[in-house]
This record gives C-alpha cells, structure tokens and sequence, in this order.
C-alpha cells in the first residue's frame, strides 16, 4: 500500500508516541518538498514538540514512519531507528545551546570538526556562515559576549554550517523581547530561503507561524486539526478551535438556515430575542438544521450609521484609537462584536451602530 506522502521529501505516517498511558501524538500524517517552510502551531500539550523531538531521533515513537529523502529514520514495525547523530539534522532550541566558553567562530565550526573537515575548508564555511547571519564582526567574541538575538544568530549559523538535511526549531525565539522577536521573524526566514534546507519550526505564537511559514499544521490533543497556507488557515479555518486559535475571530453560536452547492448558506443568530439571518460561506461538514458556529474577523465587520436588511443593530461601548485603525466593541444583546475600523469613520462610544457583513467573509464551521 503506497502513502499518500510518499514523494514528499520529509514524510510522517501514522506517527503515534505514548508517555505513560497519555497519547501525545495521535497517528498524524503529513509530509512536505524539499526546501519548504512547515509550522506546527499549537497550545502547550497539543503534541507539536514530541512531533519534532520524534523527526530529529530524541524520542523514540510507538507507532508509524519517518522518512527524510530515501532514509528512513524510524519505524518500529520494521525494527529501525536511526540515532540522531546519523540523521543530518541541525536543530535550533529555544536556549541557544552554545558553548560559553568558546568564541563564535569556534562553536560555529564544531560541528565540521567533529566530521573531520579540513581546516582551511572549515575556515572558509564558517566565514560564509557567519556572513549570511551577520556576525562577521563578532567572529572571535566569546558567545557569552553577544546580546540575545545574536546568540541566536550564532546557533542557527552552527545549525546550518554543515548544510543539513532537515533544519528543526523548536520556539527559537520565545526568550527575545518583542521587537526583537519581530524582526529576527523576518532574517529566519530570509536565511532559510537563502540556504534552501527543509525546515520544520514550532511554536505557539500565531503570528510567527502566519509571517515565516510556507504552510501551517494546526495541532491539538495529538492530532491535526487544519493543514494549509497561512491566508487560507486564516481566512478558511475548518472549525471554531482553529478560527480561535489563529488571530482574533467574533464566535457566536448560529443555526445552519440553507445550503447550496454554491458554498454559499444562511444561517441565523440570536441575542437578547432580536434573531437575524446572515449569508455566509460555509465550512467543510456543514448541514441545514444543524448547529454551526459563525466566525468574523473583526476587520471583516462594518460598523454603519444607517440600518438595512441583514444588519446587526447595536450599541458602541468602546472605541480606543490606535494609530492605523480603531478598536471597537459593540454591544448586541449579550454579545460584544470585535470591530476594526478606519480612524476616519469610527463610531463614538455611546453612539448606535449597525454591523453589515459580507457572506465571502463571514464563515460558518463546525464547534
């Protein structure tokens, strides 16, 4: 029986890993080309760090296969492991993991000398190396020496001196400040399109997964929940969980009115005895009659001074301005909608508002 990934260059099946009795990973599957950009994004506990511990040999699996190119790494059921030191991998933890005691250049060439470069070779990569990451002037600093995003730096330059098969992150960059956060988003992703190795990070931070990812895996309890490109996790989440995991999302319970082959519906809402119906596209396993969540990015909702049919009438009960765009929230019976406005027309607080929504933005899924 041939898999579904099986000309993918990093292939998991039917991964399954047990600490104890608890199951933290739950026969996933998915595999990816060479030279992409995966994330595995999720809350603590989801299983996206033993998914990646399990890929580099740290831990050993239960259940299912890991291939990388024409290796495979593991596979109980044929009785093979291969140590991680035979995998080719760099990997890039969240503690930068580099030796103190040495200069930069040092720790970057570890890992030629231990594959018993030449020196004058090992030279020249470490030179290129650390070039691409911007540390040809901290070359022989102690590593102690550097400020967080460099050590950073120094410990992606060492993961990838050796040109590796497979690049791992686990949370690199939980320990920066914010604005450092941000921007060493942008040079992992520059680096690793410059140098083209496959490369599988993890984290939980949505925002890190949405700017550096070629696709996003969304996990929970050992399971995959969403595959798929950031705009289309963002924009077409497959049920409420991941429409609340990945950015900010108005949920309210909905009643699934009409369907159509279209993938255009109606459903209808309910607060405080007002019940209006709204067209919406519809999310995978949706059914007239049943139960369904409705899911509106709040820069997807528009705030109006004039009523119409399909209108939501409510109440403005804050207003904050933020710069680019002002936050809003408005009251509709017991429920509060997230707005995003233009400064320009933004309702006051106190003031009535209607909310209009457009059906190709207004989503309805699964709970």
């Amino acid at each position: 029986m041939t898999s579904e990934y099986e000309d993918a260059y990093l292939e998991v099946e039917n991964l399954v890993k047990y600490f104890g009795d608890d199951k933290a990973v739950d026969g996933i599957s998915f595999g990816i080309p060479k030279g992409a950009f995966l994330t595995l994004l999720g809350p603590s506990g989801c299983g996206k760090t033993t998914t990646l511990m399990s890929i580099a040999g740290l831990h050993s699996i239960d259940g299912g296969r890991i291939r990388v190119g024409k290796t495979v790494f593991t596979s109980p059921k044929e009785g093979l492991f291969l140590p991680p030191e035979k995998r080719d991998i760099g990997m890039v933890f969240q503690s930068y993991a580099i030796w103190p005691h040495m200069t930069v250049a040092q720790n970057v060439a570890y890992p030629l000398e231990i594959r018993e470069w030449q020196r004058s070779d090992i030279d020249d990569r470490v030179a290129e190396v650390l070039k691409l990451v911007g540390l040809t002037d901290w070359a022989d600093s102690l590593a102690t020496n550097l400020s967080g995003g460099q050590q950073q730096r120094a410990s992606l330059a060492r993961a990838i001196v050796s040109n590796p098969s497979l690049l791992l992150f686990d949370e690199p960059l939980s320990n920066l400040d914010l604005k450092l956060r941000e921007h060493m988003r942008v040079e992992l992703k520059r680096i690793q399109n410059e140098v083209g190795i496959t490369s599988i990070y993890v984290t939980h931070d949505q925002s890190e997964a949405l700017v550096m990812s070629d696709e996003i895996i969304v996990m929970s309890k050992g399971k995959i929940e969403q595959r798929g490109g950031p705009l289309e996790i963002y924009s077409s989440p497959v049920n409420e969980y991941v429409s609340n995991f990945i950015g900010v999302a108005n949920l309210m319970q909905a009643k699934v009115v009409e369907v159509s082959e279209t993938g255009i519906g109606k459903v209808e809402v309910s607060q405080g005895g007002q019940a209006v119906k709204l067209m919406c596209r519809l999310g995978p396993g949706i059914e007239a009659g049943k139960d369904a969540v409705l899911s509106v990015r709040p820069e997807n909702v528009h705030a109006e001074r004039e009523g119409g049919e399909g209108m939501l009438a409510g109440e403005c009960t804050h207003a904050i301005f933020l710069g680019s765009y002002v936050d809003c929230r408005v009251k509709w019976g017991d429920f509060e909608w997230k707005v995003i406005t233009h400064p320009r027309n933004h309702p006051r607080t106190g003031e009535k508002v209607y909310l209009r929504f457009d059906a190709e933005h207004t989503l309805a899924v699964q709970p």
